[in-house]
């Protein structure tokens, strides 16, 4: 960083770091033993819209990757896009195999990076829930390579006290991200 970078205020963007992805099973372990939410199986990777050749052979490989496990059917992802336009990724997998749903989101955020696509991905979740059936998403920001806790209510509401004590909770576990204002909804995020 240089002197006018200082002096201006601007700052280098932090670098993403998908091996934080690895964190999550340890996190769920706590998550699980303090507030008493489970993984769903369900993960998802969101990026902006990507069209072109490149990009379908990237989604070719990425379905043939993931689709090498036979243990997961004949739909091993689903590919979708949100009324925002943004593209996402839907991976399944047994509820008590964290660690193969962890492995599959940071293989595709792999692949797209790999691929030059990199500057579209934009997060990924894995979803969790209680003996309530209240829903609960731990949010990877690529960008930013952190975490937030998104607990949404129906009507389009947050459980804030949910999600700051989610956070109090998985801090040691994960790197949470201390900017509350970057804590975006994921409203209809799929697998939540």
């Amino acid at each position: 960083m240089g002197f006018l970078d200082v002096l201006f205020g601007r700052s280098k963007p932090v670098k993403p770091d998908l091996d934080q992805l690895f964190g999550l099973p340890s996190a769920a372990i706590t998550l699980q033993a303090a507030v008493g939410f489970t993984p769903t199986g369900a993960g998802s990777v969101c990026f902006a819209a990507i069209e072109g050749g490149a990009f379908a052979q990237v989604q070719q490989e990425v379905r043939a990757l993931l689709g090498a496990d036979f243990e997961r059917g004949d739909a091993p992802v689903e590919f979708s896009r949100d009324t925002y336009g943004y593209s996402w990724l839907l991976s399944r997998r047994d509820p008590g195999d964290l660690t193969s749903l962890v492995n599959d989101l940071h293989a595709v955020n792999t692949a797209l990076q790999d691929s030059g696509f990199g500057p579209q991905l934009l997060c990924s979740l894995v979803t969790f829930h209680d003996a309530e059936l209240r829903s609960l998403a731990l949010v990877y920001l690529y960008k930013r390579g952190t975490f937030y806790p998104f607990a949404p209510l129906p009507g389009d509401r947050r459980d804030n006290p949910l999600e700051l004590q989610v956070k109090a909770v998985i801090e040691d576990d994960l790197r949470i991200e201390q900017d509350l204002t970057r804590w975006f909804p994921l409203w209809g995020a799929p697998g939540l």
